[in-house]
């Protein structure tokens, strides 16, 4: 046990590697993850921005935010995905019987799909550079942001955990990431909530990924944020840890 504790951000390091070992060689995950968002993002600024009045004479200014999101959401029925199969095959019992710390595998997945999300987000971020995004944010608040995005890729990430660890079949693991898909287009992500009718708005306004597209907005454009940043925190911080007891539940009885 002692030997354990000591080498626990080792081992968390190996399945770290092991797992974006299965990120790279998947095609399917790094299309999926980065360029379909890249895709919706040339689709509305070259397609449908002119048609969108959103109060700003820069389209891709006010639709990143909201990319960046959906490039976080696609991510994760992958997660659940990579868990239940670890599961269906034994991989996690196989690590129990060596000495390495137990949590240490669930935690290379959580990780995993932290530093993938940053790199799709990271390329996410160059391709709207080119498309003409400009930002008059300090180092500060670029570095609220990566933290606003990091704490909803950990919550989101926990969420599918518990999905891939409780899952009795694999349209069962993935099918979590449906209605997350669905948050950010019902959303400030594309037009602003004013423009929609009454029960969409009140539902747009009142759901977690609004004000935390509304909080990187402002970050990005040098606007006060207000108390969107407080709200974004709270939603993100109390859903990771509520989603991360339960999944650590999960894990503990399944495993």
């Amino acid at each position: 046990m002692e030997t354990i504790k000591n080498y626990f951000f080792s081992d968390m390091g190996v399945m770290l590697e092991r797992s974006m070992r299965h990120i790279f060689r998947s095609m399917d995950t790094i299309i999926t993850t980065t360029i379909m968002p890249i895709a919706l993002m040339l689709l509305f600024v070259y397609v449908f921005g002119g048609a969108i009045q959103t109060g700003t004479d820069n389209y891709v200014n006010y639709l990143l935010p909201g990319i960046l999101l959906i490039t976080i959401a696609n991510s994760i029925g992958y997660v659940s995905f990579r868990l239940f199969t670890d599961v269906q095959r034994g991989i996690f019992e196989r690590f129990h019987s060596m000495p390495i710390a137990r949590s240490a595998a669930l935690w290379g997945h959580v990780l995993t799909s932290l530093v993938s999300n940053t790199i799709s987000v990271v390329v996410i971020i160059l391709v709207a550079l080119v498309m003409g995004f400009r930002s008059p944010a300090g180092v500060l608040s670029w570095l609220a942001v990566a933290g606003i995005l990091a704490l909803f890729s950990l919550a989101l990430t926990w969420i599918a955990a518990i999905a891939g660890l409780s899952a009795k079949s694999l349209d069962g693991a993935i099918a979590i990431a449906y209605p997350i898909h669905l948050l950010p287009l019902i959303s400030s992500a594309f037009v602003p909530t004013a423009t929609m009718p009454l029960a969409v708005r009140v539902f747009a306004e009142n759901q977690p990924v609004t004000s935390i597209i509304e909080t990187i907005r402002a970050l990005l454009s040098g606007q006060p944020v207000g108390n969107d940043i407080w709200i974004a925190l709270a939603w993100c911080v109390g859903i990771m840890l509520v989603a991360y007891v339960f999944a650590m539940r999960v894990y503990k009885k399944r495993v």
